[in-house]
This record gives structure tokens, sequence and C-alpha cells, in this order.
């Protein structure tokens, strides 16, 4: 996700779900449209060195999950927001709380309707 007005929708019209290290806002895309994910790392995550250590690490994780969504036909807009202790969680703690945050967010979703 690279516009301020597909993250700004995502975080204010999507589905919360907080882990212990992530914030994750899923919002429901036009369906056909590809699974965008996106990432706010502030720098209360730590110095520029820790921050862009995190982005690696989540963009990694995320693809996984990315490829299952689309496999599954799911189409949505993801936010990953990284709290602090996010920069010392390792790549499988992340890849687990994503895909427990996603899950949460889909039994909302499917709530809601």
């Amino acid at each position: 996700m690279t516009r301020s007005a597909e993250f700004d929708a995502a975080v204010k019209h999507g589905i919360r779900a907080v882990q212990p290290d992530l914030v994750l806002h899923a919002r429901r895309a036009e369906q056909g449209s590809p699974v965008k994910v996106g990432l706010i790392i502030t720098k209360s995550v730590g110095s520029a060195v820790q921050r862009h250590r995190v982005a690696r690490r989540l963009r990694h994780v995320a693809r996984e999950v990315v490829k299952d969504l689309e496999n599954a036909g799911s189409s949505a807009h993801v936010v990953i927001r990284a709290l602090p202790s996010s920069r010392d969680a390792t790549s499988a703690r992340l890849e687990r709380q994503l895909r427990c945050g996603l899950r949460r967010a889909c039994q909302v979703a499917g709530a809601r309707q």
C-alpha cells in the first residue's frame, strides 16, 4: 500500500486486532482486487536501524500471509502497526501474531455482516 488515502481508510474504517507486538487494521477491499499491506513503524520502535530491521521482518512475514489470503480468494487492505516490543520479537513470533490478528479480524468482519 502506498497511498495515504488507503492507509487512512484501513485505519479509520477497518477492523482492529491488537496483538502483543502488533496492531492490525484490516479492511475488506473490492472483490478481485489484490491484497495490499502497509506498514507503520514509528520512532517509538527504536533507532532507524532497529525500525528498518523490524520493517524487513514484517515485509518478509507478510509475503507468506498475503499468499495464503490470495489463495483463499480474499481481498483486503491491511495496515500493520509495529509496537515498541516488536524490535525484540523473532520473525516466527511476528508471523504467529500476524496470522492470529488477521484471523480475529476476519471473525469480527463475519460477525458484523
